[in-house]
């Protein structure tokens, strides 16, 4: 996938277009992300127990992976992550505009 946990991310398509945030979490097979400040939904919950009251929670929902774009750390542009082996064998994603490294390396 071209986008990992821990990742700025633009929104380009969706009610939240132009909006940028830090990937939460990743689901590989559903190919959908929760970014933190996007895509909020109520959840109506029940209350467990009188230190758990119920009512309506806002939380961030899923998106799509093709809605979003990864924001280079160097540039800031958005861009799609290119891979590439370094000397050493290992494969890593770079910024496909100014060939910075993405992500741990």
């Amino acid at each position: 996938m071209r986008v990992a946990k821990d990742d700025t991310v633009i929104v380009i398509a969706g009610d939240d277009k132009g909006k940028t945030g830090k990937v939460l979490k990743v689901f590989p097979k559903k190919q959908r992300i929760i970014v933190e400040g996007i895509n909020f939904i109520k959840r109506h919950t029940r209350a467990r127990s009188r230190m758990e009251p119920g009512g309506v929670i806002e939380k961030e929902g899923s998106i799509h992976i093709s809605n979003v774009m990864v924001v280079c750390p160097r540039c800031g542009e958005p861009t799609k992550p290119k891979r590439t082996r370094l000397v050493e064998g290992r494969r890593v994603r770079v910024c496909d505009k100014c060939n910075e490294i993405i992500g741990k390396a």
